[in-house]
């Protein structure tokens, strides 16, 4: 395999080993992407007279059929390519001929990469939106289904002042549309396109149009100066991923509930069969594994963006290698919150509260003493002494 940088010198597989890692295989999720960048900016090369009608031609229809072949799984990336790109331009050049080496003019692998990356970056935040949303809607489902049962609220643990099913998941629902629209809130730094931009320095004496392969990608303008692209690569990533901690906490935190009042102790909620597992000694046992594992899975996503803030920080101007690292903790965060949103709604659906739920009588104090105040026109203090030393033991 020859590489897009290759000039004859043959490279010592341990450098392709160590220096591709995991990258190529991580790449399979952005090849449609990379494919839908290549023909926005060939395109734009046939429009300003850079590429000629038959092979403008050629390589639509190459890159077209290239995408839809690896869609249906009939090629790969393997470590001989190195990366998406070199598979890409590669596999377009053995099946078109010399007019596949005419579609990297104008652009390089850096600013080809973070196309692809922003491309899939805005169809995530869209994703992780809409399950963030569907997890909401699950919690309003159950409300719904237990609108009459009350609930003990707590503080420090302790019952505290009456609540309800409908407070409780109206809580979490309103928490976790406030994720889904902080998760959208990523996309002002993914409106830019870096396309052309090439090493972060432009393309010198080339006529290229930045504006029309930004309009064709569905981006807002092309990022300026060219010099701030490099420097951008790793903000969007950390935003997103630090929004996917937050949804993930609030997973966490609806988990950890759901874990709790699964106790005997507790015994306020039934969970589905088929969303428990069993012991290998202890015959009466049903394990709430799904809910452990989505509270245990917040770490994922607190590492994934620790990951990511410690790869970009103090990097001097100019691409650096480091930043190809930047794809693994993003993948595993959104993939795992993903996961974690999708567990949860279909959990959310089989859950049943008791009807029966007993309530400590000091519940109310409170109430009591907003009453007394209300009546009587006595001071909230004065009220509050009253009921307090009333329901001392």
């Amino acid at each position: 395999m020859t590489r897009l940088w290759d000039k004859g010198a043959p490279l010592d597989q341990r450098v392709l080993q160590f220096t591709a890692g995991e990258d190529y295989a991580l790449d399979e999720r952005l090849v449609q992407y990379d494919v839908q960048a290549s023909l926005a900016h060939a395109a734009m090369l046939h429009a300003q007279q850079l590429l000629s009608a038959d092979d403008y031609a050629a390589i639509k229809n190459g890159l077209t059929e290239l995408g839809a072949q690896h869609a249906r799984g009939e090629w790969c990336i393997s470590l001989a390519d190195e990366d998406g790109q070199t598979a890409l331009e590669s596999r377009l050049t053995a099946r078109i001929g010399t007019a596949g080496g005419r579609v990297h003019l104008g652009r390089s692998r850096n600013d080809q990469v973070l196309t692809a990356l922003r491309l899939y970056m805005r169809e995530a935040t869209r994703e992780l939106g809409t399950q963030a949303d569907a997890v909401a809607a699950a919690l309003d489902a159950l409300a719904a289904r237990h609108d009459a049962v009350v609930l003990p609220g707590y503080t420090h643990m302790q019952q505290a002042m009456p609540s309800s099913v409908a407070l409780w998941a109206g809580g979490f629902a309103a928490e976790l549309r406030d994720d889904a629209a902080g998760v959208t809130s990523v996309q002002r730094r993914l409106a830019s396109s870096p396309l052309g931009s090439a090493a972060g320095y432009g393309t010198p004496g080339l006529p290229i149009d930045r504006a029309a392969t930004a309009a064709a990608l569905g981006f807002d303008q092309p990022q300026q100066p060219v010099t701030a692209v490099q420097l951008s690569r790793g903000k969007a990533e950390a935003q997103l991923l630090f929004e996917c901690t937050l949804l993930a906490q609030d997973l966490g935190r609806l988990a950890a509930d759901l874990l709790l009042f699964y106790t005997q102790e507790f015994a306020f909620i039934k969970l589905p069969d088929d969303f428990t597992t069993g012991s290998s000694i202890m015959p009466q046992k049903r394990n709430p594994d799904v809910c452990e594992l989505v509270r245990g899975r917040t770490a994922t996503a607190q590492a994934a963006l620790l990951e990511a803030l410690a790869i970009y920080a103090k990097l001097p101007s100019g691409y650096q290698r480091d930043l190809q690292l930047l794809k693994a903790p993003l993948f595993r965060g959104i993939d795992s919150v993903l996961q974690s949103c999708a567990i949860m709604t279909a959990l959310l659906a089989g859950v049943q509260f008791a009807r029966d739920i007993t309530l400590d009588p000091a519940l109310h104090a409170a109430e009591e003493a907003n009453a007394l105040v209300v009546e009587e026109g006595i001071p909230f203090r004065e009220a509050y002494q009253r009921v307090g030393t009333k329901r001392k033991p």
